[in-house]
């Protein structure tokens, strides 16, 4: 397990502090987060509700963006902070909230078959099309109606 990290928005009404037991950053390509974030959404990920303490929440906006999941950001500044998948009950937060500690490198690529030609990232990570994330998931128990 690593260290605490520690993160806040852009005007810093929310912060964020984190006992990340993965280090690393997750990429998903699929067009809602692309949309969301303006471009591929870069987190930390299967972050658990006891594994995080969040201050400001006051600040925080939920937006459900579909039937299983929720993107929260900050009401005064805007900055998305996270996404919640209600059926797994994980956190994942935009990695750029973070002055993230050395060792942390990209680890996974999901919804590749999302991806734009425009763009193309050197690390050569796993990936996962679509269906083969919301079948692991299923596979796990989670059911996405």
């Amino acid at each position: 397990m690593s260290d605490r990290i520690k993160g806040k928005c852009l005007c810093g009404s929310v912060t964020i502090a984190l006992d990340q037991t993965r280090p690393g950053v997750d990429v998903c390509h699929c067009s809602m987060c692309r949309q969301w974030s303006g471009g591929p959404f870069l987190s930390l990920r299967s972050v658990q509700p006891e594994a995080m303490d969040i201050g400001g929440r006051e600040h925080v906006s939920i937006y459900a963006s579909s039937d299983w999941a929720e993107r929260a950001f900050c009401s005064k500044c805007g900055s998305n902070l996270w996404y919640h998948c209600k059926p797994g009950g994980h956190f994942s937060f935009l990695a750029g909230l973070f002055d993230l500690p050395e060792g942390y490198a990209m680890l996974e690529q999901i919804f590749i078959d999302e991806k734009p030609p425009y763009y193309t990232f050197a690390d050569d990570t796993p990936t996962m099309t679509g269906a083969e994330v919301i079948a692991e998931a299923e596979a796990a128990g989670h059911t996405f109606d």
